[in-house]
């Protein structure tokens, strides 16, 4: 068999509506047998921390957090970028089980993998 199709989903956005559409694309990727890793920064880093809710999204009234713990659940990885801890004042203790920052040497290698694809949101 051949190995998964690699994907970086990056998703920066605060609309919820963007965040919520990388969230269900990635769940679909996941579910048509891609391996799929989440980089999450800025204002969707947020969707990384323990007890992260937000808006409930039609029509299955689930929330970008709850799509991205799904995804998790599938064998998603996700990070938040090296930014995000030491610019919100969090702490890795912040974050959801599962979810670490990302080294950029590490991300970075990752993205010039020749058969990933990176998708930006």
């Amino acid at each position: 068999m051949a190995d998964k199709q690699a994907v970086t989903v990056v998703l920066s956005s605060e609309s919820t509506m963007t965040q919520g559409m990388a969230m269900v694309l990635a769940n679909q990727m996941q579910e048509q047998g891609a391996q799929v890793d989440i980089l999450l920064c800025d204002h969707a880093g947020g969707l990384a921390l323990k007890g992260a809710s937000g808006e409930a999204m039609k029509p299955n009234n689930v929330s970008p957090a709850q799509l991205l713990d799904g995804a998790l659940k599938k064998g998603a990885t996700a990070s938040v970028c090296a930014l995000y801890l030491p610019n919100t004042g969090k702490k890795h203790d912040d974050l959801k089980d599962g979810i670490k920052a990302a080294k950029p040497a590490e991300m970075g290698a990752a993205l010039l993998e020749p058969n990933r694809r990176v998708i930006g949101f």
